[in-house]
C-alpha cells in the first residue's frame, strides 16, 4: 500500500500526461458520461472542466452536482492490465464563483490554451469538482483510496 504522499506523486504525475478525462453526471433518470478537458489544482482538491452552458451535462451538474470524473493512462494494449493506472475522482461539481474564477482560469487555460475562446465566452461555463475522494486502480485489480475532503 502506498502512504498518501506517493498516491499524490502518482494523481499529479497522470494528471500532468493526460488532458482528457470521461466526466459522469445523472439526469432524467440516467447516468450520462461526457469527455472533458481537465485541470488539477495543486493541492489536488479540486479538478477543473468547462461546459457550454446549453448542454444536457450542464443541466446535469446544476439539478445533480455529485458527479465522477475518471482519468486513466490506458494504451489500449493488453500490458494495460498490468501497466495502465485509472483514477476515479468523487465529489460535487459547481460553477466557479467570481472571487475565484481569474485564478482557475489561468489555471485552466495554462493546461488548455486553445480552448481559451471557448471557456471565455459567456455561453461557457467553467467548473470545479471538489474532490471527496480518489479511487486509484492500477495492476487490474489494486485499488487504493486517497482522502481528500472526509
Amino acid at each position: 500500500m502506498k502512504d498518501e504522499a506517493q498516491l499524490k506523486t502518482l494523481l499529479k504525475g497522470l494528471f500532468s500526461s493526460q488532458s482528457l478525462a470521461v466526466l459522469a453526471t445523472y439526469g432524467g433518470g440516467q447516468t450520462y458520461g461526457s469527455l472533458v478537458a481537465f485541470a488539477a489544482t495543486d493541492d489536488l482538491k479540486d479538478l477543473l472542466f468547462a461546459t457550454a452552458r446549453d448542454t444536457r451535462k450542464f443541466d446535469n451538474l446544476i439539478a445533480h452536482p455529485r458527479v465522477a470524473l475518471v482519468m486513466d493512462n490506458r494504451a489500449n494494449q493488453e500490458t494495460d492490465f498490468q501497466r495502465a493506472v485509472a483514477v476515479t475522482a468523487t465529489g460535487a461539481a459547481k460553477e466557479v464563483g467570481a472571487s475565484e474564477r481569474d485564478l482557475l482560469l489561468r489555471l485552466y487555460l495554462s493546461r488548455h490554451s486553445y480552448l481559451r475562446e471557448f471557456v471565455t465566452s459567456p455561453a461557457c461555463a467553467l467548473f470545479k469538482l471538489d474532490v471527496d475522494t480518489y479511487y486509484i486502480v492500477s495492476h487490474f485489480q489494486n485499488v487504493m483510496e486517497l482522502h481528500i475532503r472526509k
